[in-house]
């Protein structure tokens, strides 16, 4: 199935074909309107040096008028092998269409809402027949049994005309277009956006991310750079001030040689303040006893961390290289 834009938003039409697989661009003068467009031949000119194909409308009252719409246009340095004319179905519209096939133009016979109509685009050599679902589900038509109604002709009497499923205005609608086995389709930007989307996916491939970074990334490159110490000589109200300022919860003691003595965190001062009081702010953060704290080497990977994380049911593990402390790795930072 043709997979084909429509729009004439011109920064849509270029994230859209950076894709690399659409068949083309349809658009019409109501789009071309709700842009601000001013121009109609200037931006027809334009999208045609960005789209493999473009669908644009071909008018007229008569069938000659309709040609010469076309002609004029092509004129305009368009493209015939990349142009398709679109026409409003009716009798002067399958005579205009089979005007331009004999000339080797391509078109589009739109705006159809039955069988009948599908059947003169036909056999008049349309090379698209155009069926409008959302237009049609709007006013309380079966557009879908239409649609495959058109597919089911020209299938059985083998005809090139292909059928085109229009006026796209869900995910579902493209599911029913593939139901149906449409020739092709032509969707807006917003749609088109969410047709490779499922929570299912996200999950897995946040998984495979997430893994991934656990098996091949190393503690030291985890860490944020941060990396927070105090001498044991500082006073904890200091040491307050510098877990403030880092924004962690918690500050790494350290000796004079520089080696760990333990990790002071925002539990154990409110701890200390609810046994001791507001004097315990002067105390020197060397006076506290610690235990040794939960560390791990810089080059271990990320993968033996989370084991550690979930051993010991810390949210925060010391890092450090040949004994020295180095930063903290935070739980978050596994993600």
């Amino acid at each position: 199935m043709e997979l084909y834009l429509d729009s004439a938003d011109l920064k849509e039409i270029e994230n859209a074909f950076q894709l690399g697989f659409l068949a083309g661009l349809t658009t019409t003068p109501t789009f071309m309107h709700r842009e601000g467009v001013t121009d109609l031949d200037a931006m027809i000119v334009k999208l045609s040096k960005i789209v493999p194909v473009l669908q644009i409308e071909a008018l007229g009252d008569t069938a000659e008028d309709i040609l010469k719409d076309a002609e004029r246009q092509l004129a305009l340095g368009l493209d015939p092998a990349k142009t398709v004319f679109k026409i409003p179905v009716s009798l002067e519209g399958v005579r205009a269409c089979k005007l331009l096939r004999d000339r080797g133009m391509m078109v589009n016979v739109h705006l159809v809402y039955t069988i009948q109509q599908a059947y003169m685009a036909m056999a008049a050599g349309a090379s698209y027949i155009c069926v409008l679902a959302g237009r049609m589900q709007d006013q309380g038509y079966d557009a879908i049994k239409l649609i495959g109604e058109c597919v089911e002709m020209v299938n059985f009497y083998g005809s090139d005309s292909k059928v085109m499923f229009s006026s796209v205005r869900n995910a579902e609608h493209v599911r029913n277009a593939l139901d149906l086995g449409c020739h092709t389709i032509t969707v807006p930007w917003k749609i088109m956006k969410v047709l490779t989307e499922n929570s299912f996916t996200a999950l897995g491939t946040q998984q495979f991310v997430e893994h991934t970074r656990l098996i091949t990334v190393t503690v030291g490159e985890a860490i944020n750079g941060v990396n927070p110490t105090v001498s044991t000589d500082t006073t904890l109200a200091d040491a307050i001030v510098k877990m403030t300022e880092y924004g962690f919860g918690c500050v790494t003691v350290v000796n004079a040689d520089g080696s760990v003595k333990g990790v002071f965190t925002d539990g154990d001062l409110r701890r200390y303040l609810s046994s001791e009081g507001r004097d315990v702010l002067g105390k020197k953060i060397g006076d506290f006893e610690y235990k040794m704290p939960v560390s791990i080497e810089a080059d271990a990977l990320l993968d033996a961390a989370s084991a550690l994380f979930k051993k010991t049911s810390v949210d925060t593990i010391l890092v450090t290289e040949g004994g020295k402390a180095v930063g903290m790795l935070d739980i978050q930072d596994l993600k």
